[in-house]
């Protein structure tokens, strides 16, 4: 059995008492009355992303939000709808969708380029550590601004900006009740409240509960999730409000297979069944909590300027015993190690202030922003640290072997403390209804330190310098936007890994430069976007002197297309793809000088498309398609791993059933139990070894899930949308009079169109199950 030291842990109790407050809810809703209820409200805040999963807006930190279409970059978003009506578990789940974006077992990061631990990651604006796995659950969306953002956000790496928008408190009440089972012998349940505590409409909540525990695909394996979620928002006045967060997360898992390696010299093996027992340890897994806690306000002077400050503390602790199995033969011999030197806890406290003001110039019109961001960091890793062996075996016979004595992963020493901070300022200036420019320029500041077990500094360095970026953008007609955007941003330094004579170290910060054209079309109720794109960045590895430091050139060019939204009133998409070419210059090697970066796919899809069945009003079937071609597996491309296609199946069913929303969803994960690499990556993912050589993850085989959700609205509160669909009144989503034709207030693209006809009319879907939750 697992050793309790790695284990004494803030645990959750069990929530048995889902399932009886999902029937209670109707009892309990019905003996309060609601106010008046403020249709536009509801209707902005369901805006930004339509059930058909198009998204209208976006937000990009300090030019706040904005609509996709206006915005000069390449962003992608996975809405809660999608996360949902999929059945996904987790934000990494959600990267599938995005073909741009490699989000499997490794930080999250874009167009081949690795992302930092803190720098490229953030909820709500403001940055957190995402060396852990997050729950989908808790949140509204997933938006990725693809490329570099140095001169929004600060100093980081070109691999793109992710941002975990958190689910706000709802205009109307929120009571949804899911019950799950994956075929594995998982069960699942989860409570999604929201509205308001008072009848004065001040104080706002969104609370959301999870738990989930049982068998996983292996045997002897195990995976555990558990979730409290807390927003609340208290309205001071009608410009002013205050919006806080807090929640913790467990996870964790036991028996999975670990991870991949080669020795010198050794090819890469196809990809082997998953599920087979030895690949992976019953003592072997991550044990991983992590916390939020943020506060923000927001203030609007008047329509044109506004203000917004927050603070965020986010804590990543964790226990990492997943065992590496390095093949040291190509006959399929491998050694099954663990190792120690992964830092146990990570703690960022962030901050940000951002003013946004409109103004004009004679004929020009004006955008403004001044912004303050930046965050502390500290990492912690364990007093004894190493590799430890646990024992020898085959890919025909795996083996489990005895669990290693593993040390306390609490008894910890502050390894590395960073500081940065960034003061950003731009403005996007509109020269005419075609013309504007945006120009961003930041200016930063990165301090790190490293430290030994005696807490003395062992280096570290302070640097400053500029991040700059510019704009044009045009618009041809209303619905297209073409644009070009230079952006060079400033990076922190990569991290010496385990192994390396300067092990732990932090490089000096080095610079990107990044060139993208691209092209925005927005059709009503679907999205088009593509974007071409070249950037350049130092690349740092591991040479034969088993000293990390700068050593190459990294450029990467390729194209991106992405499309999503209804096609029809029948068919919905999201989907794209992307080619990319992804080379390393300057090595100093005619071995690797211009060859393909290791563990990069040329050309990556994901296409998802769902059928909402005509003659069955609340049936909708769905298939989900992911293609990779191969993948080099060494910096001399001389072994590949072979591409992948992988079919998932699903279908919903939603109707009413004692006045309360019922969805009952079943998918199917990869159909044709593909056994394939999911992904493949440089050794501790940051430069390569001394052998230029890979680590894989195995893709997880064919399972089930299957979901019964229970929306228990307010009684009156449905029974007032109904009157108002009886009665003709406007839609809340679209503000379309049923059977009339749009008005000019209507979105672009449903100008004209018959309400009753829209796949957007929340008065039509709610029946369904696919419209905006309430």
């Amino acid at each position: 059995m697992p050793s309790d030291r790695r284990h004494k842990r803030y645990r959750f109790r069990r929530l048995p008492s889902l399932s009886i407050l999902a029937v209670l809810c109707g009892s309990a809703s019905a003996q309060e009355m609601l106010p008046t209820i403020d249709v536009r409200s509801d209707a902005a805040q369901t805006a930004d992303v339509t059930p058909d999963y198009k998204v209208n807006r976006v937000e990009l930190g300090p030019l706040g939000k904005k609509p996709l279409i206006d915005t000069p970059f390449s962003v992608n978003t996975v809405s809660e709808a999608l996360a949902e009506n999929q059945q996904l578990q987790s934000v990494r789940e959600a990267f599938r969708f995005i073909p741009s974006v490699q989000g499997e077992n490794v930080r999250p990061q874009t167009r081949g380029l690795q992302a930092s631990v803190v720098q490229n990651t953030r909820i709500d604006g403001l940055n957190i550590a995402a060396t852990t796995d997050y729950p989908i659950e808790e949140f509204q969306r997933i938006d990725v601004l693809n490329g570099i953002a140095g001169a929004l956000f600060g100093p980081a790496q070109p691999g793109g900006t992710f941002n975990y928008i958190m689910k706000r408190p709802t205009a109307d009440p929120l009571q949804r009740f899911t019950g799950g089972y994956l075929s594995t012998g998982q069960w699942l349940a989860h409570m999604d409240l929201g509205g308001f505590a008072d009848p004065e409409r001040r104080l706002g909540y969104r609370l959301n509960l999870l738990d989930q525990d049982g068998a996983s695909y292996v045997g002897n394996s195990r995976l555990q999730r558990q979730l409290a979620s807390f927003g609340g928002d208290i309205h001071f006045s009608p410009d002013t409000v205050l919006e806080t967060n807090a929640s913790i997360y467990h996870y964790k898992t036991e028996g999975l297979p670990g991870t991949f390696a080669v020795a010198k010299g050794v090819l890469f093996p196809a990809a082997v069944d998953p599920t087979r027992v030895g690949y992976g340890q019953p003592w072997g897994g991550d044990d991983n909590t992590t916390t939020i806690l943020s506060g923000r306000i927001k203030h609007d002077f008047n329509e044109n300027w506004s203000f917004s400050a927050g603070v965020s503390r986010n804590t990543s602790d964790r226990a990492s015993t997943v065992p590496t199995n390095t093949l040291i033969n190509n006959a399929g011999g491998y050694v099954t190690t663990a190792a120690t030197t992964t830092y146990s806890l990570d703690t960022v406290t962030s901050n940000q202030a951002i003013l946004n003001g409109r103004f004009e110039t004679g004929a020009l019109k004006h955008d403004l922003f001044l912004a303050n961001n930046g965050f502390s960091w500290d990492r912690y890793r364990p007093f004894t640290i190493g590799a430890l062996t646990a024992g020898s075996a085959s890919l025909d016979n795996p083996l489990t072997f005895p669990e290693p004595n593993f040390p306390d992963f609490k008894d910890r020493y502050r390894s590395v403390n960073t500081l940065q901070q960034s003061i950003t300022l731009g403005d996007t200036i509109a020269l005419n209804d075609q013309w504007s420019v945006l120009g961003a320029i930041s200016d930063s500041w990165i301090d790190t330190n490293n430290y030994n077990t005696s807490g003395g500094v062992t280096g570290g360095y302070n640097a400053n310098g500029w991040s700059p970026l510019g704009s044009v953008m045009f618009k041809p007609r209303e619905n297209m936007t073409t644009y070009f955007t230079y952006a060079n941003s400033l990076q922190q330094g990569d991290s010496a890994p385990a192994g390396t004579a300067n092990q732990g170290d932090t490089l000096a910060p080095y610079r990107s430069n990044q060139y993208e054209l691209g092209a925005k079309f927005d059709f009503g109720r679907f999205n088009l976007n593509a974007a071409l794109y070249r950037i350049e960045r130092p690349y740092a590895f591991t040479g034969s002197d088993n000293v990390f430091s700068v050593k190459g050139t990294q450029i990467n060019r390729g194209i991106e297309l992405m499309a999503s939204g209804a096609i029809s009133d029948e068919w919905t998409v999201h989907g794209g793809m992307t080619f990319i070419d992804p080379r390393l210059y300057n090595t100093g090697s005619p071995q690797t000088d211009g060859q393909r970066i290791l563990g990069l796919s040329q050309f990556v899809t994901n296409c998802l498309l769902e059928y909402h069945v005509p003659t069955v009003q609340g049936l909708t079937f769905s298939g989900n398609v992911t293609y990779a071609t191969n993948r080099p597996t060494d910096y001399a491309n001389i072994s590949f791993v072979s591409g992948y296609a992988v079919l998932d199946l699903g279908m919903r069913y939603a109707q009413l059933v004692a006045d309360k929303r019922v969805t009952f969803r079943l998918d199917v994960f990869n159909v044709t139990d593909l056994h394939y690499w999911a992904n493949v990556t440089p050794a501790a993912q940051n430069g390569y070894n001394a052998t230029g050589s890979a680590t894989g993850t195995l893709g997880a085989p064919r399972t089930v899930r299957a979901s019964l959700q229970v929306n228990c609205e307010d009684p009156i509160y449905r029974s007032r949308l109904r009157k108002r669909r009886r009665s003709g009144d406007d839609c809340r989503l679209t503000g379309l009079s049923r059977g009339s034709r749009g008005a000019d207030s209507a979105p672009a693209g449903l100008r004209g169109r018959k309400h009753a006809r829209s796949p957007h009319c929340d008065c039509r879907r709610l029946y369904q199950g696919d419209g905006p939750e309430i």
